[in-house]
């Protein structure tokens, strides 16, 4: 049996003084991530979470392993959660585990050190294994852990950019607004067609502003997107008035031989407003 109570009381008697040790030597060198912060509030959070797992880690010398895995579970999801840690290079985080890791190596040397011939090699040598096996299991559960948190906020930003990236801001009942600002690339246009189409339809737009003044180039893919854009909002029944076309942007349309003479098109946002007779209140 690995179980010792000895050992798990003098692992915890020394649990503030590896955390004070581990804090001397994290890495602070990298101008990136947590360790490297002089804030005090951040740095008094660190070693609060550093000296909780080492309490729920010495537990595996007291406990069943699902006891001990489901005492550590909520500790890895705040690490793993936290913002900190996220803006934190990950090989900076894996190497202040393997740093605790040898720390704990070195304070069951110095309790078997204390107690001499108390124990035998054998379990001297589970004691070892088993911190080496659930160090492993917890080292891989963090970064699993860590990176589905990961996916889920770039998911999460991904959908806001999509949101932002085709904006349709409904002006009355029947009226809506595209402003599009920014270079337009592939991606990006797919998304504007994707979500112009379905917000139409959904919101029951009868007439759709496309502004385009904050647009400074086109190439030809885009060009014929934003065509097929609007033939897809005809299909639907929405009437498109372009404006804020730049002279720049209207030259390279008609170099790249594409013409959008079957769309209404008005110099600014307020004429487009006029030409339509637009009720917007």
């Amino acid at each position: 049996m690995h179980r010792n109570n000895n050992l798990y009381q003098f692992l915890m008697d020394n649990a503030d003084r590896i955390t004070d040790e581990w804090y001397e030597m994290a890495s602070k060198n990298s101008s990136d991530g947590v360790y490297a912060s002089s804030d005090p509030d951040i740095i008094q959070n660190i070693k609060r979470q550093n000296n909780g797992f080492h309490k729920r880690f010495f537990s595996v010398f007291i406990q069943s392993e699902s006891a001990f895995l489901e005492g550590i579970e909520e500790w890895i999801h705040e690490i793993a959660q936290d913002e900190e840690h996220h803006n934190t290079p990950l090989h900076l985080i894996l190497r202040e585990f393997n740093r605790t890791h040898e720390q704990y190596g070195k304070i069951i040397e110095e309790f078997v050190e204390t107690v001499e011939n108390d124990y035998s090699i054998h379990e001297i040598i589970r004691w070892y294994r088993v911190l080496d096996r659930m160090f492993s299991e917890i080292t891989v559960w963090f970064v699993e852990e860590h990176t589905n948190y990961s996916k889920k906020r770039i998911e999460a930003q991904q959908e806001l950019i999509s949101k932002l990236s085709s904006p349709v801001i409904t002006l009355n009942e029947e009226v809506a607004l595209l402003p599009i600002v920014g270079d337009i690339d592939s991606a990006r246009s797919k998304i504007i067609m994707e979500k112009t189409l379905e917000r139409c339809s959904t919101q029951g737009v009868n007439y759709l502003l496309m502004d385009l003044s904050g647009v400074v180039t086109i190439d030809q893919n885009v060009a014929e997107e934003l065509m097929n854009l609007i033939d897809a909002l005809q299909l639907i029944g929405v009437s498109t008035t372009l404006s804020g076309m730049r002279p720049e942007m209207a030259q390279a349309t008609v170099k790249l031989g594409l013409s959008f003479g079957h769309v209404s098109i008005k110099p600014t946002l307020a004429e487009a407003i006029r030409f339509r007779e637009f009720p917007l209140n």
